[in-house]
């Protein structure tokens, strides 16, 4: 039997590995966001650190840690690469893309947010990714809205992630603008796969804005558990 040193001396080694990615010139041990800011220099630092903020306090209240982290910053154009998804265990950047919004949040930039069906605006906030499926959009990924009144009928609405045409390079240099959806983040044919397989079965996604009525009011940024969607019985594997 292992003695309680070596058993402790286990705990502890095993919190190190979990909480230390690498070290830095300075020799000291690099934090998450440390790790994913470095993976990603482009992705706005107060960007990352709401993200990472609203998927601790999810966490922290009964939703099951993720694998995988998406980022979506709608603050920036639709010509930009403005999706970015990190590997959590690895602390690396897997994809950095192109991404759509909604027809009615605006030309290049997005400036209209909305979580009414109908709307053809994309919602913000935090999500949890669910099923991959077969649509009319070939290979597509659901997801649930954690966030009541932001993005909680996400599912209703059929707000999902799936390949588009008009997402792509070619289509901002005839445009001045990516082609827009009816409120779903959609993405280029040629990574969509690669997307959903990456963000399938239960990971976060985050969808950022400077809304100033959501940054005061969100359940997750503000962490507040009372006003979480049912944050308990959103799980994924």
């Amino acid at each position: 039997m292992l003695t309680f040193c070596c058993r402790l001396g286990l705990i502890i080694s095993t919190f190190a590995s979990l909480s230390t990615v690498a070290l830095a010139d300075t020799g000291k041990p690099l934090t998450l966001y440390s790790s994913l800011a470095h993976a990603a220099p482009e992705l706005n630092p107060d960007v990352l650190k709401s993200a990472l903020s609203a998927m601790q306090c999810a966490v922290g209240n009964g939703i099951e840690q993720s694998d995988r982290l998406a980022v979506i910053d709608y603050s920036q154009p639709s010509t930009a690469r403005r999706l970015w998804i990190f590997d959590l265990r690895k602390k690396t950047l897997v994809l950095r893309d192109l991404v759509a919004h909604g027809q009615k949040s605006g030309e290049n930039f997005a400036t209209q947010f909305s979580n009414r069906e109908g709307s053809y605006q994309s919602s913000i906030g935090l999500f949890r990714t669910q099923e991959s499926y077969e649509g009319a959009h070939g290979y597509s990924l659901r997801m649930d809205g954690l966030e009541p009144g932001f993005n909680d009928r996400a599912r209703d609405r059929a707000i999902v992630i799936h390949a588009a045409d008009y997402v792509s390079p070619l289509w901002s240099k005839r445009e001045g603008r990516i082609g827009r959806s009816q409120g779903c983040p959609a993405v280029r044919p040629q990574v969509a796969r690669q997307v959903v397989d990456k963000l399938k079965d239960g990971q976060f996604m985050f969808s950022w804005y400077p809304d100033q009525r959501w940054l005061k009011s969100s359940a997750y940024l503000n962490c507040k558990p009372r006003q979480m969607a049912s944050a308990g019985t959103v799980k994924g594997g």
